[in-house]
């Protein structure tokens, strides 16, 4: 490509070669309505663009246009690359739908070629225009992007929005994600499919989530599911031993529960392991604090299996694994952790805590409970020699109970709760 250049006279009178000054890449939202709904200034610079860029939908808007033409499909490196080579006299536009920063390509095209060097001309998103059809406020509503991305990890966070938006894709259609949130414990609710907003052919469908399933839609589609007021689940942390199928009181009390859980310090995403899971209670909490991520409950007893497996169908979660076996055996297919829960060592714990330090992601952390002093000392012992922070909590809880009418407090059975992380390396703590 030729190399076009400026010249300017120096003080001096010299004459200085400088590259002459690109002109922004604009991006350009729209709607189902095309250039109709461009503003003046949006509809001027496509005009005016020596280089179009956008899906077939897009530039299927404009057939006499003059511009080279970039179909944007699944090539995003190729079309940086076309734009970062542009010289000085090439005006490029692309075309997106609704706003460009919103899902969309704006802030990708910006991280590549530098914030200066991206303009946006954003159009009324998808989004928007579904909640102004219903008049519902939208500020507090979850959206999340299944287009182009696989559904399983967007299930979870569904389950427990009362307002949330799906937008969709010829597979993650919104039949598909109706089958998969009813399969996952999502309670019916209303629903509203918007097809071609904006446009001529727009279309708005209002049924139950139940109804959605044998439906076909046009493949372009928002999916908007309001939880009825009385259909909100009931708190997914902390819950009482009550709310879990468990034996002879072998069950993680919710104090300890709550408390364990915050020192895990779990985050969207994250990969958690609890060993010796019991009946399940900490693992269920977890997967709750843990939107996308995954919880691996590892169980040896085929008894407490069972009861795990019940108190998962009483409270649904996608995010919930339950892997049958001894550990830390069992523990070797599993992906690396961001957190562990050990509830139970099986006599095993130096071993245990071998394999967790083998395998803990930078930034992880252990929690432990223990009854005894003894197998709080083997553990201390055993991070002490390992160069690892440690935190120690002793938590003794009571509860009131009844006695002739009066109430009386009834202590529950001491815990530690024991939590360990890598030292940094720069000697500060996690």
């Amino acid at each position: 490509m030729a190399d076009v250049r400026s010249r300017s006279r120096s003080a001096a009178g010299r004459e200085d070669a400088r590259p002459a000054a690109l002109a922004p890449v604009l991006v350009v939202g729209m709607g189902d309505d095309g250039p109709a709904g461009l503003s003046p200034a949006a509809r001027t610079a496509v005009a005016d663009a020596t280089l179009l860029c956008g899906g077939d939908r897009h530039l299927a808007f404009f057939p006499e246009h003059p511009a080279e033409r970039f179909v944007v499909r699944a090539n995003l490196a190729e079309l940086v690359d076309r734009l970062a080579a542009r010289d000085a006299a090439e005006r490029p536009v692309v075309l997106a739908s609704g706003d460009p920063c919103y899902f969309g390509i704006a802030p990708y095209l910006a991280a590549r070629l530098g914030r200066d060097r991206v303009r946006v001309e954003p159009h009324v998103s998808s989004v928007q225009l579904a909640f102004a059809r219903l008049c519902v406020g939208w500020h507090d509503a979850l959206v999340l992007s299944a287009h182009g991305r696989p559904l399983a990890p967007l299930l979870p966070r569904a389950l427990g929005a009362p307002k949330v938006v799906f937008l969709t894709d010829e597979r993650n259609t919104p039949a598909a994600i109706a089958e998969a949130l009813l399969a996952a414990g999502q309670p019916d609710c209303e629903a509203h499919v918007f097809e071609h907003l904006g446009g001529a052919a727009e279309r708005h469908t209002a049924c139950r989530l139940v109804d959605l399933p044998p439906q076909r839609f046009a493949a372009l589609n928002v999916l908007v599911l309001l939880r009825d007021a009385n259909g909100s689940p009931a708190a997914g942390f902390g819950r009482p031993e009550s709310a879990y199928a468990h034996r002879d009181g072998q069950i993680t009390k919710a104090e300890v529960r709550a408390v364990s859980l915050s020192k895990l310090r779990l985050r969207p995403g994250a990969i958690v392991w609890d060993v010796g899971a019991g009946c399940g209670s900490v693992s269920l909490e977890a997967a709750a604090l843990v939107p996308g991520g995954r919880v691996y409950a590892v169980e040896r007893d085929p008894a407490q299996r069972a009861l795990l497996q019940a108190n998962a169908v009483a409270h649904p979660t996608t995010a919930l694994a339950v892997i049958a076996g001894e550990a830390p055996e069992a523990l070797a297919a599993l992906p690396d952790p961001d957190a562990v829960f050990l509830g139970g060592s099986g006599g095993r714990l130096a071993a245990l805590l071998a394999c967790i330090a083998d395998r803990l992601r930078p930034r992880g952390r252990l929690v432990a409970n223990f009854a005894t002093v003894e197998h709080v000392a083997e553990a201390t012992a055993w991070l002490r020699a390992a160069g690892w922070e440690h935190e120690l909590v002793q938590l003794s809880a009571a509860r009131g109970a009844d006695l002739a009418g009066l109430t009386r407090l009834a202590p529950l059975p001491p815990v530690f709760v024991l939590t360990g992380w890598r030292a940094r390396d720069d000697g500060s703590r996690e």
